[in-house]
Order: structure tokens, then C-alpha cells, then sequence
């Protein structure tokens, strides 16, 4: 026997996991590690499970080509070898243009997918870039582009200093956070009340969040933007404000706020006019509070504006960059400046032209640009660890728009909804055999931090890793060839690095000799190279050694304010009024004389869950972990439903159990998403299959500023099935 440390990367929270392994390398236990500095022995039932996922006697380990409908197993030159072939044929005939490429949630939780999507992307040559983040967080990039210049320069609330919380869309006692890294959020929590904070949650649903919080507010969905307009209103008519950046708009923020008084906004809401005066007074007054919204508010038709106004009221109460309040991390990687202001639409899509946001297209657009005749539709498709039918907008459509595709190639360890359309599936190691460093989730860590997980297990004979997968699609987008050397990549990114830093004024490398540089660094493989470079020049002159020598992980500190290196918008000063919010502002407005639907539906979270991948292992199945349909036993009587409804939206119909409850709001119901897996190859999956939520998304719908994808408040009708 054996104990390995680890971090684990099955969600946001970053854990640190200590595993013990028999002399075969089978885990036979996974506990939180003590010994790390930022999860100090926490561990959620996902990672406990990390053993038997790598275990998933479903997972594929050699890759797949798929030839007149039959799947066998091939050699990886062989399907390295289609794939340069697959991708060839295409750019041939219709130009890179007819290429198009999605990135999915997993990519932002691993190492390799961090450091080669990017080059992956640009080898591709294509606009046609769609990922996870329009079906998630989108609205939250553009808002902190347009208010900061920079959209990853998203402030975190600083949870272990604050007096007050309050919470909108966000269930971390199920979610483990989400664009805030924070392990045992709960824990965090609790010590937020223990102190004397209070803590306030704004949701549709009385989650487990809510049920632990102080206070529980019901607020209908979708309506978030209206709810902290009206808060904004109450801080500039009573005074309360107390702004301590540089900022421009102000005058303009309380301007177009006299329109959305409390009163004004109640009914739209859910939420008392009282309850919200009573809000902004409590934010006003608390000795440092903080405002964090999350997916519920950032996957709705004004998602983009909500994230906007959580940072106008951060602002506003002299809670943006202070101790207490919300800051931003410093991560221990080198991370370079933008060197332009901020826009999106830079291009737009071919069939509905929407814009273009941090290099991406909505997903939501993804099936039009595949059925839509013409110069540069979509022939050929690159997923890499992506099940877009089961959680894109009118996944259906997708699934129907993947069977007419010239080529498709998939990075994926499973044969899935998605990847079942592919000709190419290339599956990586598993997590034992993987390096691990979380190049994006430090970003909004809730307290510097840096960790370093070599593999547990030896790599097996004759299987690349993920890096090197990634990195050889990446050589055959380029032209280079199925048979060209990775390593060649990194190389040549490595160079371009060194070259950038020794040129910039004020960096740990100015003036140095390149070759001298790539002489010194450590680490068996590129990417492992690759990150001791970044480690080196980035802010606390850590290295890849260092990280080695320290398995629990390294504590940097509290996080310290630190908006003027962060801030690079045009004018050197924070935009509290972007012109396309404010434009958006018009929209919201006009929607206060529409009346809402009767009922909407909106999505659900759970612990032993992680979108659509983790439902095939059977420690993580049942329980809570269920497909019901979530309703107030109201809503059952007056509709007269028994044990299943039809459920019908302008996207689709769908048959669901239902599970009446009282902590769900009348008008309101909630079902999980990730899930429809009637068929699959995953043999635990297809017993607990479920139905795909998606079948009822419109993808027609989205917020306009980022083009993100809109999951909650979609109105529905249910009756008996």
C-alpha cells in the first residue's frame, strides 16, 4: 500500500485529495488531505468517487473510428492518421471556414486542455470557436471586459473577511462554487455566521444554501436584474453610497436607475419593495459586505446585465477591491496584460449574426451554422471533452445536425450522446496518469494558492497523454501532418515566451539570454516544461521544483487589492456605465409591461453530479442525484397532474416524474441538467437515463450583450401525461 496526494479536478473547489493505492495502483481510498493549506481535509462526494471513475470499466482507452456506422478499435498513427485525413478532405473542398471547434466545462478543470486549446484553436484557422462558456458564464466576461478591459478579471468575494453576503442564483452547498474557487464552501459559510455575518440567498428554490443562510428570499426567475436595480435606486436616493474607485458613469448608473424604484420593480421580481430597501440598507451599513451571483443569474435573457449591476453595487457600497469585500486573485502563473481595450463582435455568426464574445460564438448558434446551406457552413467538427446534445440549447437539434457533418473528430474518454456522431474518438488517461495544475480556476480563488499534482500512475506503454493528443490535433490543424513531432509545439511556444518576457520592462527575465532560459527548466514533458516557464515569470517566483517539493500545495495569502494592475480599459478608469448595458437597460425596461409566463422552468444542481459525465458511476447515482421534475404541490392540485406531466416549451416536449415540494416557488419548476441518456453506451448511465432538460431550451433565445445561452425562466405549460 501506498498514499498519494492530488488535487482533484472534478469541479471548482480545487480540494486537495490523499489517496491510497495497493500494489496493483487500484485506489482503495480517496480522503481530503489535511496537509493542504486551502482545502485543509475537505472532500465532496465527486472526488471521493475519483477512484472508481478512473476505473469506469466503460471508459474507453484506445481510440475508435467509426466506418459505415460500425465502431472498431484502432491504433492512435492509424487514428491520428484519419484525423489528418478527416480534417484535409474538408479544408480542401470547403476551406478552413467549414471547420468549427467546441470546448467543453472539463477543459477549464484540466492542465492540458488549458495550455492546448488555444493553440488548437489557432491552428484550426476558423471563427467558428463555441465552448461551454456560452452555455454558463459568458454574461460574466463581458460585463468585467466592458466595466475593467479585461473579461478573466472577475473579483471574488473575499469569504473568510466578509460581515455580509449576499448570494443571487448560486447554490455552492451543491456546486462547490462557481467562478469562485473556495473548497468547503459550506465550512466557509458557516464561519461567515459564526463570526457574527450574515448571509442572504436570492433563489427561486429553498436550496440547501438557502436553508443554511439567515435569511431566504424568493425571487422569480430570471428577474435578478430588477432586484439589484432597485437596490441601486435605494443606495443613490437615501445617500448610502460610499464609491472608493476611480470610476466614470456614476452620474449615468443613477440616472437610468430613477426608472427601476422598488416599488417599480416588486412585481416584477417576486420580492417585496420593503425587502429591498431593507437590502440595500443592510449592504450599505455592514462593515464590509460582498454581492456574488452565479449561474442561475448569468444563464438567463438579461444575464449580462445582472453580472454588470452585482459589480455596480459592489462598487457603490465601497465593497469593490477591500478586504471584506470582493477582490481579485493573483494567481502564481505568468499572466500577461491585454494589450487592447475590450469589445465583442469583432465578427459575427453566418446565420444570425450575433456576435462574437472572447473569441467565441454563442453555442446556441452552433446548429444553424451546420444545417444552413451556403459558403462557410460547418462541415467538420472538433470536440474536445464536449457532450453539446446533452447540454447545449435544443440538444435534439444538435443531435439530428451532428449525423449530417462531413467529419467530426472527438477528444473524449467516453462513447456518449455526443461523441457517438464522431468518426474519430480519441480517448485520454485516465486522472491517475494525468498531471494536474489549475491554470484557469485560481483566477477566482477566494485565497492565493498553487498547487502542483504529478501523475499518481506511470503512463501506460504506448498511450499519449492528454497534452500530447492535443498537441499532435494541434500539428495536423496547422498542416503539419499526422506524423509530426509535438514537442515541436511546445518548443515553439516556449520560445515565443521567453523571447516576450526578456523584452518587457519590469519583468524577472528582462534583459536574460532565451537559450539560457529554456536551458534551465525542469519537468519530463512540454507541458510540464511549459508551466514551470509560466511559474518562473510569474509574481512569487515559484517553479515547478518548488511546487514538487511542497505536495500539499503552497499558501500565498489573503487576497489584497490589487484593481490598478488589473484595470486596462481605454480611459484607465472603471466604465460603471458601458454603452452596450446601458443600451440593454432599454430591453429590461420595456419587458416591466409584459406579463410573465405562468410557469417557467428553470435548472437544478447536484453534489454527486457534474453535468453529464459522472452519471456513470454507480457510487454517484440515486439518492437525491435524481431526473424529476421539481414543483409546489400547489401547481400539482391546480393542474391536476399525478406522478408525471407533459411538459411543452417553444423548444420541444418532454414526459417527466415529478417531485412535489414546498421549497420550490409556485410558478416555478426545476430539472436537472445533464441528463437524457436512454441508449448510451455507459451501461450505469443508461439505467438511470433520465430525460435531457435541453430538449426544452430554445436556442433561439439568448442574452444579447454576450449571446450566452438562456436556461432559467423559460416559460413551459404542463399537464397530465
Amino acid at each position: 500500500m501506498r498514499t498519494a496526494h492530488r488535487t482533484c479536478p472534478l469541479c471548482e473547489a480545487v480540494c486537495g485529495l490523499r489517496l491510497t493505492l495497493d500494489d496493483t495502483g487500484h485506489v482503495t481510498s480517496v480522503k481530503g488531505d489535511p496537509d493542504d493549506p486551502f482545502s485543509k481535509g475537505f472532500v465532496c462526494p465527486k472526488g471521493a468517487s475519483l477512484g472508481r471513475i478512473d476505473e469506469d470499466p466503460d471508459r474507453l482507452r484506445v481510440p475508435m473510428i467509426r466506418k459505415g456506422g460500425e465502431w472498431r478499435e484502432a491504433t492512435w498513427e492509424e487514428a491520428f492518421q484519419a484525423v489528418d485525413q478527416g480534417l484535409k478532405n474538408v479544408i480542401d473542398t470547403h476551406g478552413r471556414q467549414a471547420l468549427a471547434v467546441y470546448l467543453g466545462n472539463p477543459n477549464a478543470h484540466s492542465m492540458a486542455g488549458a495550455l492546448y486549446g488555444p493553440p488548437l484553436i489557432r491552428a484550426l484557422g476558423t471563427r467558428n470557436v463555441f465552448s461551454a462558456s456560452s452555455a454558463d458564464q459568458m454574461p460574466k466576461h463581458v460585463s468585467c471586459g466592458l466595466m475593467f478591459g479585461d473579461p478573466l478579471a472577475i473579483a471574488v468575494p473575499d469569504l473568510d473577511r466578509t460581515d455580509y453576503l449576499l448570494m443571487l442564483g448560486a447554490n455552492p452547498l451543491e456546486s462547490n462554487g462557481s467562478l469562485c474557487t473556495a473548497p468547503d464552501f459550506p465550512g466557509r459559510l458557516k464561519a461567515l455566521r459564526a463570526r457574527g455575518g450574515k448571509l442572504v440567498v436570492v433563489d427561486p428554490r429553498r436550496t440547501r444554501t438557502a436553508a443554511l443562510a439567515d435569511e431566504h428570499l424568493s425571487v422569480r426567475p430570471g428577474t435578478d436584474a430588477y432586484l439589484l436595480l432597485g437596490i441601486v435606486h435605494t443606495l443613490f436616493v437615501e445617500n448610502l453610497t460610499a464609491v472608493g474607485v476611480e470610476a466614470d458613469g456614476l452620474e449615468e448608473v443613477r440616472r437610468l436607475a430613477m426608472d427601476f424604484a422598488p416599488e417599480t420593480v416588486a412585481q416584477a421580481c417576486g420580492v417585496p419593495a420593503g425587502e429591498i430597501v431593507r437590502l440595500a440598507r443592510e449592504l450599505a451599513a455592514a462593515p464590509t459586505a460582498a454581492v456574488y451571483a452565479r449561474i442561475g443569474t448569468c444563464t438567463a435573457e438579461f444575464g449580462t446585465v445582472a453580472q454588470w449591476l452585482v459589480d455596480v453595487v459592489n462598487i457603490l457600497t465601497g465593497n469593490f477591491d477591500r478586504p471584506g469585500g470582493v477582490m481579485f486573485a493573483k494567481t502564481a502563473v505568468e499572466n500577461g496584460r491585454r494589450r487592447r481595450p475590450y469589445t465583442t463582435g469583432r465578427w459575427h455568426s453566418r446565420v444570425r449574426a450575433l456576435p462574437e464574445a472572447n473569441g467565441e460564438l454563442p453555442v446556441a448558434t452552433l446548429a444553424d451554422e451546420i444545417e444552413t446551406p451556403g459558403e462557410g457552413q460547418v462541415r467538420a467538427l472538433v470536440t474536445v471533452a464536449g457532450n453539446p446534445v446533452l447540454s447545449a440549447p435544443n440538444g435534439p437539434r444538435l443531435d439530428r445536425a451532428f449525423r449530417d457533418l462531413d467529419f467530426m473528430v472527438c477528444v473524449d474518454p467516453y462513447l456518449n450522446e455526443t461523441t457517438s456522431h464522431a468518426d474519430v474518438i480519441l480517448p485520454p488517461p485516465p486522472v491517475m496518469r494525468t498531471p494536474h495544475y489549475d491554470l484557469s480556476l485560481l483566477f477566482v480563488a477566494v485565497r492565493n494558492y498553487a498547487r502542483f499534482s504529478p501523475p499518481v500512475l506511470p503512463p501506460e506503454p504506448g498511450r499519449p497523454s492528454e497534452a500530447e493528443i492535443l498537441a499532435r490535433l494541434t500539428m495536423i490543424a496547422s498542416g503539419q501532418g499526422a506524423d509530426a513531432d509535438p514537442d515541436l509545439l511546445d518548443e515553439m511556444i516556449l520560445d515565443q515566451m521567453f523571447r516576450r518576457a526578456v523584452e518587457t520592462p519590469g519583468s524577472p527575465v528582462e534583459g536574460c539570454e532565451v537559450a539560457e532560459l529554456r536551458a534551465s527548466l525542469d519537468g519530463t514533458t512540454g507541458a510540464e516544461r511549459r508551466l514551470d516557464a509560466m511559474l518562473r515569470l510569474g509574481p512569487y517566483g515559484l517553479s515547478l521544483a518548488k511546487l514538487l517539493a511542497n505536495p500539499h500545495g503552497v499558501d500565498l495569502g489573503p487576497l489584497e487589492p490589487r484593481l490598478a494592475e488589473v484595470l486596462c480599459t481605454a480611459s484607465g478608469r472603471v466604465e460603471l456605465a458601458p454603452p452596450p448595458l446601458v443600451e440593454d437597460l432599454t430591453r429590461l425596461r420595456e419587458r416591466l409591461a409584459v406579463r410573465p409566463a405562468e410557469m417557467v422552468l428553470i435548472g437544478r444542481r447536484h453534489l454527486r453530479s457534474n453535468n453529464s459525465w459522472l452519471h456513470n458511476v454507480g457510487t454517484l447515482v440515486g439518492g437525491s442525484n435524481r431526473c424529476t421534475l421539481q414543483i409546489h404541490p400547489d401547481d400539482v392540485t391546480r393542474l391536476g397532474l399525478g406522478g408525471h406531466a407533459l411538459v411543452r416549451s417553444a423548444g420541444g416536449e418532454l414526459v417527466v416524474p415529478l417531485e412535489p415540494t414546498e421549497t420550490i416557488m409556485p410558478g416555478v419548476v426545476s430539472l436537472p441538467h445533464g441528463w437524457g441518456h436512454s441508449g448510451s453506451a455507459q451501461l450505469v448511465a443508461a439505467e438511470h437515463a433520465g430525460v435531457n432538460a435541453n430538449t426544452l431550451t430554445d436556442d433561439s433565445v439568448v442574452d444579447i450583450p454576450s449571446g450566452n445561452a438562456v436556461f432559467n425562466g423559460v416559460p413551459v405549460t404542463l399537464s397530465p401525461a
